[in-house]
């Protein structure tokens, strides 16, 4: 009780590492040891939610759920250096193994010594930022694929920072202006000492790229094809090794430009994933927009755009992001991060489809295997290399592991399953990352600031933390007139002073979560009145775990992961005997809003009806949110929007013909920030309880999230006055006679009641409403008064519309509620039909109609249908090819 462990869940460790913040929680000591076990015993329990997933009658996508929310993954991390402006060097394959002996990784990237490299670097950066218009030509085309050769710009060989450079064929080109000019004498010596080193120099003017930009470039590509290419190092160039050497170079004007420099040549990104095997399809990175580095790494002519991506992102929440999968959106940072392996550079994007709070809060993207990578790749543009020999990713990315591996490196001819090993084995080896396997769990802080929740039982007493003795349980929260927020970081416990300072000793005031009693409710549910204990034994062996759970998909993942893991922890304390709370989940979907729009004329007060925006292009208009209780099938109710804010008093307002302001529309989720908040109790005041009820399940299956379209409810309302008209007559008389049921009226009933008793054990509300209303018809057309079938139709409707039904019962002078009546039984007999009516087809298409004998065997049918006045026309003296007869459907005839 000292510390809560609870508090651990959130930083969860898949190994023995506790990080030294850990070691003092609440103002007192805590030893590590007893830190590392917490740790280990989050841990277990986390594999143990994972291993019993598959063990409960719960969705797929929710099982998929809460293994993202516990997040077990087994993979790699591993660094991706940034480019900051720089051009990468040598590949790994350029360069051979020869670059062991510089401790500065980044260095490895140009031929140079360290201490050389330290000063050139910033040099480097400002020449590369600051580039004149000509090199800026040259480059476009050096770096596209146009030449077949690999160009570097603004790199490091030696003493020198070359403008643009061909390692693979030794090859320097130099642009140079007027600046060099004066400086012909510095240029001579710097091609001198770059021919020693094996390096041709050819050299073009500014003018010269800007007027033949084709003919240069000819020119580059042709000496590279008339040179051999060559593996070069810092050995074979004779390049000085000497760590302890010291520098001071005076560079030329040119090699000194102004400009900004970027961030430190040590940054990286770093991206933890469960398929390393993959590394080679990786074309670009994400990171979360809340990552620190987006900030830093983001170029000045993307600034504007990534801040106000990333200003949008933070006011969505992870849910939200994790849910609208559909959704696609980012940006691109400017900067480029260097492949590991191919040295190849790396767009680094901003998406909100990366979550901070997962993982390292960068995604290595492989957009092959990844179908978010591939949506977002498709959607901007981006490469979709293929790494997965056979496998078809045009229309969707595949993850499979099953395939050989093509385009890989040192992986090709490898499954997936395979590569993984040996990826991880050359990630380590390379020095860039580790294998690793992640635990997590989300949300899992326990402190609260705030009045509402159980309160801690733990005192301070000099600074050291003491549990309260039970007999001093439970500890209830004081009565406070002011329970608001202080504007302090203490919570507003502590202004009650009386309950805060005790026997010399000061109470803990931060309350629990809402999940620390919602996790385990159930159980006092079945023990409720029991003084000893939370439940007892006989209570909780007799009503066990819960049969079925119904809740929200976003409040469900959370909750019922923490019931789980308490349950757990119960069940290992002996308190319980099942180790899973809830058998049986379902989650109902989302109400979605219905938002309306009016659409604003730029700079004025007028409104102009959607359906005229076409016919008057001229207008600039804006699209704004506007409150749909004011809005009756997308008409605009106007005097009501002049009055609903200020500012639109003196609106104006271009209408249609009809002389109705007509809005705009769009299904979102429901927020007061969109004003398509839809308030329950308007509702049933205009429509009633009923109505409410029946429409929310009319809308759509359980589980799935629906729009809510009040334009919709009318035929729901209209529904139950028919029901009411069957009942009473127009002056409100009760006209509900006592006689023996017809057999259509027996049949009506029966196939409903038959029909929503299966549709409620399938959960399918909205099935049900729709067969209320086919019902309802059927009893209206064959005038139905019998007392003996409209008594057992509210006996069904009832758990669908408790308050006419009751209604209606107690006007059929029934005794008792209707709800404790017992459900009706269908009888199959009534049901059965004596005659069916068969569609013939010609080809698949109908021609004609026959009605038999519900118990006609298919020869008969066919038999029937063949000899029929309209298939004898149709056959024009010919024999079919073939007679399908579909029992109690169709009989399709092919000629």
């Amino acid at each position: 009780a000292t510390v809560n462990w609870c508090e651990a869940l959130g930083t969860v460790l898949a190994n023995d590492e506790v990080k030294d913040g850990l070691s003092e929680r609440g103002g007192h000591p805590v030893e590590k040891r007893q830190m590392r076990q917490w740790f280990l015993r989050i841990t277990a329990y986390a594999e143990r939610l994972l291993s019993d997933l598959d063990t409960l009658d719960w969705t797929d996508s929710m099982k998929e759920m809460q293994r993202n929310w516990i997040g077990k993954s087994e993979g790699a991390s591993l660094r991706f250096d940034l480019d900051l402006d720089l051009t990468p060097g040598p590949t790994p394959q350029e360069r051979g193994d020869t670059f062991g002996f510089i401790e500065d990784s980044s260095a490895e990237y140009h031929l140079t010594s360290p201490n050389l490299f330290k000063v050139l670097i910033p040099r480097a950066k400002k020449m590369r930022s600051n580039m004149t218009p000509a090199e800026k030509l040259l480059w476009e085309e050096l770096r596209s694929s146009k030449t077949d050769f690999k160009f570097r710009r603004q790199h490091i060989i030696s003493e020198f920072i070359v403008d643009f450079v061909c390692l693979s064929k030794m090859l320097v080109i130099e642009v140079d202006g007027s600046i060099h000019d004066q400086t012909a004498a510095y240029d001579e010596g710097r091609t001198e000492e770059l021919n020693k080193l094996g390096f041709e120099v050819i050299r073009f003017q500014n003018s010269e790229v800007e007027s033949n930009l084709t003919g240069v470039v000819q020119i580059i590509v042709e000496s590279c094809k008339s040179r051999p290419t060559s593996v070069i190092s810092r050995d074979n160039l004779g390049i000085v090794r000497d760590a302890e050497e010291e520098y001071s170079i005076t560079l030329p004007p040119n090699e000194g430009r102004a400009g900004e420099v970027s961030p430190g040549i040590n940054e990286y990104i770093e991206v933890f994933t469960t398929r390393p095997d993959t590394i080679f399809g990786v074309s670009f990175l994400t990171l979360a927009p809340e990552h620190e580095l987006v900030a830093r790494i983001t170029t000045p002519e993307q600034k504007e755009d990534v801040e106000s991506y990333v200003q949008v992102a933070k006011n969505r929440s992870e849910r939200e992001r994790m849910s609208e999968v559909k959704r696609i959106s980012g940006v691109f940072t400017g900067a480029y991060a260097i492949h590991p392996f191919s040295g190849e550079r790396i767009p680094v994007w901003v998406g909100d489809y990366v979550l901070a709070g997962y993982g390292t809060g960068a995604v290595m993207a492989v957009p092959c295997g990844d179908q978010r990578d591939w949506d977002f790749a498709k959607h901007f543009g981006l490469p979709i290399p293929e790494i997965n020999e056979g496998v078809d990713i045009s229309e969707a990315a595949d993850p499979t592991k099953e395939a050989k591996m093509i385009n890989s490196d040192f992986l090709n001819g490898l499954t997936g399953y395979e590569a993984i090993g040996k990826a991880i084995e050359a990630i380590e080896a390379k020095g860039f990352g580790k294998g690793k396997v992640n635990f997590r769990l989300r949300d899992a802080g326990f402190s609260r600031q705030r009045y509402w929740g159980e309160p801690f039982p733990i005192v301070y007493k000099e600074g050291i933390a003491y549990p309260l003795e039970e007999s001093d349980l439970p500890l209830e929260l004081p009565v406070m007139e002011d329970f608001k927020p202080s504007g302090k970081p203490e919570s507003p416990l502590a202004k009650a002073s009386d309950w805060v300072n005790v026997d010399g000793a000061l109470r803990e005031t931060d309350t629990m979560p809402g999940y620390a009693g919602s996790s385990w409710y159930f159980l006092r549910y079945m023990d409720a009145r029991n003084d000893e204990s939370f439940v007892g034994k006989e209570a909780e062996g007799y009503w066990q775990d819960v049969d079925l759970y119904i809740g929200g998909t976003e409040h469900a993942v959370g909750h019922l992961l923490y019931a789980r893991f308490w349950q757990k922890f119960l069940f290992d304390l002996g308190l319980v005997s099942k180790a899973e709370p809830f058998r049986k989940l379902i989650n109902q979907g989302m109400i979605l809003g219905r938002s309306n729009f009016v659409y604003r004329v730029a700079g004025s007060n007028s409104y102009i009806s959607k359906d005229k925006l076409a016919s008057r292009p001229e207008l600039k208009t804006t699209a704004v949110h506007v409150d749909v209780n004011i809005v009756q099938n997308d008409v605009l109710d106007i005097e009501k929007f002049k009055t609903w804010r200020e500012e639109n008093a003196e609106a104006e307002f271009i209408l249609n013909a009809e002389g109705n302001y007509v809005c705009g529309v769009e299904v979102e989720k429901m927020s007061k920030s969109k004003f398509n908040v839809v308030n329950p109790d308007d509702i049933i005041s205009h429509f009633g309880a009923d109505t409410l009820r029946m429409y929310e399940m009319f809308l759509g299956p359980l589980e799935q999230s629906k729009p809510w379209n009040t334009n919709g409810i009318e035929g729901v309302y209209r529904f139950l006055k028919k029901l009411w008209n069957l009942f009473f007559d127009d002056q409100g008389n009760l006209k509900v006679q006592e006689a023996k049921p017809t057999e259509s009226e027996l049949r009506t009933l029966h196939k409903t009641i038959k029909k929503v008793a299966e549709d409620i054990e399938r959960f399918s509300f909205n099935t049900s409403v729709s067969t209320f209303m086919i019902c309802v018809n059927e009893l209206s057309e064959q005038k139905c008064r019998n007392r003996e079938i409209l008594r057992d139709l509210l006996i069904i409707l009832s758990p669908y519309a408790p308050h006419i039904a009751e209604e209606l019962w107690s006007a059929l002078g029934e005794e008792g509620f209707v709800v404790n009546a017992e459900f009706p039984k269908w009888n199959e007999d009534f049901i059965k039909e004596s005659s069916i009516s068969y569609p013939v087809a010609f080809n698949g298409k109908t021609r004609f109609n026959i009605t038999v004998s519900a118990d006609m065997p298919k020869e008969e049918v066919e038999s029937l249908a063949l000899s029929h006045e309209e298939a004898v026309k149709w056959l024009n003296g010919g024999s079919p090819k073939k007679v399908i007869v579909v029992p109690g459907r169709m009989v399709n005839i092919v000629i």
